[in-house]
């Protein structure tokens, strides 16, 4: 079926039509609530004097699938099925990134093939990559796509201080890290095979168009009929969920540039049980003879696969053993435990945050100090009890214990370059850790360094050295 000119509103209906009407006018204002800069920029500097990141991560994410309310995407959409937006407005994404953009990084950046670029081409159903080793200078990329290769640039965020600015706030949202590629692709050529990811994505379109279909059928070799079949234009968007099967072509009359923004890789129940049912065996081990008692001394004679079709009362009660085991299990899961060490997971793979104006000034790192005359000033501003503090982000500092010791683990120092540093924490010292939380807790509101918890005079003192560690953060 044809549907390049369908609306995101009704293609809810077409996918799923046993559903209700998706929107109640009475809901549908309050859900459109965004920012409406008439530029990226403008966008941004909006969203730089909302005070609250939580609500900036809303409103980014709002911003980028407008006009959908979030509410009802995340109901009705998010990992269920793909939606198309289209909006007729070329320049709805302009100033996110461009081929300017990416001819300016090849000329003064250090991009190396196969690390931050790759060349690509898909003929006859072939699928190639043709990275060289080395740097990717400006002469050979665009010699690779004069000659009908794709070019997918890996980690824009790196290289373009928008793409990270937008990718820093949109991973508050999330919950999960935001990461993009930025696929260039000649007219008439197609860089990739019909191929699924393991992430939520969208689609930006930003120069160009570029024919898309997106399939249901999770066998790649038999992928049937699309259930999505458009063409995006600049100022399009495209989501689909992890699992489903897509593939894109460029129009024989234009080069398509769009960035795909994703999210919610390895995010999933099963990643977060992996370490829960991990550590509950270890703890049950530890805790509960039952597990540690030996297994049969015959039971390879009686148990695998060798042995599944026997009619034997020897592996009936081995199965039912191990069922037992299997269901006293979760009296052993650690699973707060297991959430902090995907929360530290999640920290590790942040951006840094970019911090607006306001966030910039209250941080060290807006500091007056300074070299003035052959001497140093500005020192002379230090924390009291009446000083306001809080966190610089929602999501930017988390308290962890790894049972021996509680480290509260941070963004703020991390590298645009994914793990290019090693996760960030510091050692919390065990009366400090209620004053922490406190803090934690207590935003968006800034709280006085003499209202956090403590027990003696002393107490404010240590609070007071633990709150100039935290300025940065």
């Amino acid at each position: 079926m044809e549907r390049k000119h369908m609306s995101a509103f009704s293609l809810y209906q077409t996918l799923q039509p046993q559903l209700p009407p998706p929107f109640k006018k009475a809901n549908v204002q309050k859900a459109e609530t965004c920012v409406s800069g008439e530029s990226l920029d403008a966008v941004l500097v909006e969203l730089g004097s909302i005070s609250n990141s939580r609500e900036r991560a809303t409103q980014m994410f709002q911003w980028l699938i407008h006009p959908v309310p979030a509410a009802h995407f995340f109901r009705e959409t998010w990992e269920k099925k793909p939606i198309y937006v289209q909006r007729r407005n070329p320049d709805y994404y302009k100033g996110l990134f461009s081929t300017a953009e990416f001819d300016r990084i090849l000329r003064e950046e250090n991009v190396q093939f196969g690390v931050n670029l790759d060349v690509t081409s898909y003929t006859n159903g072939k699928r190639e990559t043709h990275n060289p080793p080395g740097r990717a200078l400006p002469f050979t990329v665009w010699d690779f796509y004069e000659s009908g290769c794709s070019l997918r640039l890996l980690n824009p965020q790196a290289f373009s201080h928008t793409v990270w600015n937008v990718l820093s706030v949109l991973q508050e949202q999330f919950g999960s890290m935001a990461g993009a590629n930025v696929y260039l692709t000649p007219p008439g050529t197609q860089g990739f095979a019909p191929h699924y990811d393991d992430i939520e994505a969208f689609v930006v379109q930003l120069e160009g168009k570029k024919h898309w279909r997106v399939y249901t059928n999770f066998d790649q070799s038999d992928i049937g009929k699309p259930i999505l079949d458009v063409v995006l234009e600049a100022g399009d968007l495209l989501y689909f969920p992890r699992g489903f099967i897509h593939q894109g072509k460029c129009l024989p009359d234009a080069h398509s540039l769009h960035i795909t923004i994703s999210s919610f890789q390895k995010n999933s129940w099963g990643d977060l049980m992996q370490k829960v049912v991990t550590a509950a065996l270890e703890i049950a081990m530890e805790e509960d003879v039952e597990f540690r008692r030996g297994l049969p001394l015959d039971y390879l004679t009686y148990m695998g696969v060798q042995n599944s079709d026997k009619e034997d009362p020897r592996r009936v009660k081995f199965l039912s053993q191990m069922e037992k085991l299997m269901k006293k299990l979760p009296n052993y899961a650690p699973v707060d435990a297991a959430v902090d060490q995907k929360a530290k997971d999640f920290l590790h793979d942040c951006l840094p945050p970019v911090l607006t104006p306001d966030e910039f000034a209250t941080s060290v790192q807006g500091a007056s100090v300074r070299w003035v005359n052959g001497r140093v000033k500005g020192t002379a501003a230090h924390i009291t009890t009446q000083t306001l503090i809080r966190l610089l982000r929602a999501g930017c500092a988390r308290l962890c214990s790894d049972g021996d010791a509680v480290h509260l683990y941070y963004t703020t120092d991390n590298s645009r370059v994914y793990h290019k540093e090693e996760p960030k924490s510091w050692e919390v010292q065990a009366e400090h850790t209620d004053a922490v939380e406190f803090l934690i807790h207590s935003y968006p509101r800034f709280v006085t360094v003499g209202s956090l918890p403590c027990e003696s005079a002393q107490d404010k003192v240590s609070y007071k050295i633990c709150a100039d560690q935290l300025k940065d953060l």
